[in-house]
C-alpha cells in the first residue's frame, strides 16, 4: 500500500490536546521537482534520478521520500523515516528556544529620600538584574508634599545613572509622568565580563519590585 501523499504529524505541546501539524517539507508524491538529486537512508550520495525512482526506492525500504533542499539544483531528497525526522526537528526547535533569553524589565523603586543603606540595598537589586540580562525601570515616586521637590527624583535618577554607567545603557532619559520619574536602562552586552573585571559580587536577594521610601 502506498504511503499518503501529504503526511500529517501530531505533536503534543503541554498539555493541550493533540494538533496536527502540516510539515513543511515536502514529501513522497507531494514532491514535484523531476529530477532530484537523492541520498539514500544510510547519508550516501546515489545521484541524480528521476522522481519516480527516488520514490521507488524509498518504498522499497518502507520510507519516506522528504526534499530537504528544494533551492539546490536539481532540488535534495533523502530517502528516511519522515515521522522521526519531523519529530527529532521539532524537539531540537522546542530546545533552542528554551534556551533563549526572554528579556523582562524589572522595576526598582525609589523615594526622593531614600536613606543610604536602602539606596545601596536597591542599586545591589538592579545590578542583579542586569547580570541577569534584563532592562531595568528606575522608578521614583512621590507622596503627599513629595511632589513639590521633583527635584530630588531627578537627583536619585541621576545618580544611578553616574553610579552604574559602566554597566548600563540609558534606553530612556529620565522622565515625569503623574507622581512619578522613571527612567530605563539596558545592560550593556558585556555586563558579565565587566562585573567579573571589577570583581563585583552580586548578593543574592531580594524581591523584583521595592516599596515606596516614606
Amino acid at each position: 500500500m502506498e504511503k499518503e501523499d501529504i503526511i500529517s504529524i501530531r505533536i503534543r505541546r503541554g498539555k493541550a490536546k493533540l494538533k496536527p501539524t502540516v510539515p513543511k517539507e515536502r514529501v513522497n508524491r507531494g514532491i514535484n521537482a523531476d529530477p532530484i538529486r537523492l541520498i539514500d537512508s544510510d547519508g550516501s550520495l546515489v545521484g541524480v534520478v528521476s522522481l519516480a525512482e527516488g520514490l521507488q526506492k524509498a518504498r522499497n525500504r518502507e520510507l519516506d521520500l522528504v526534499e530537504i533542499s528544494p533551492n539546490a539544483s536539481p532540488p535534495v531528497c533523502r530517502i528516511l523515516d519522515f515521522g522521526s525526522y519531523h519529530y527529532q526537528k521539532e524537539r531540537k526547535l522546542r530546545e533552542s528556544r528554551k534556551k533563549q533569553h526572554i528579556v523582562q524589565v524589572k522595576e526598582v523603586k525609589f523615594g526622593p529620600n531614600t536613606e543610604e543603606h536602602d539606596y545601596n540595598f536597591k542599586k545591589n537589586n538592579a545590578l542583579r538584574f542586569l547580570k541577569q540580562h534584563n532592562k531595568v525601570k528606575f522608578t521614583v515616586r512621590f507622596k503627599g508634599r513629595q511632589l513639590a521637590h521633583k527635584e530630588l527624583g531627578f537627583d536619585v535618577l541621576k545618580r544611578l545613572e553616574e553610579d552604574l554607567a559602566d554597566f548600563i545603557e540609558l534606553d530612556s532619559k529620565p522622565q515625569s509622568e503623574g507622581r512619578q520619574i522613571f527612567m530605563v536602562v539596558s545592560p550593556k552586552k558585556d555586563i558579565d565580563k565587566i562585573l567579573e573585571m571589577k570583581s563585583i559580587v552580586i548578593e543574592p536577594g531580594g524581591e523584583d519590585e521595592e516599596d515606596d521610601d516614606e
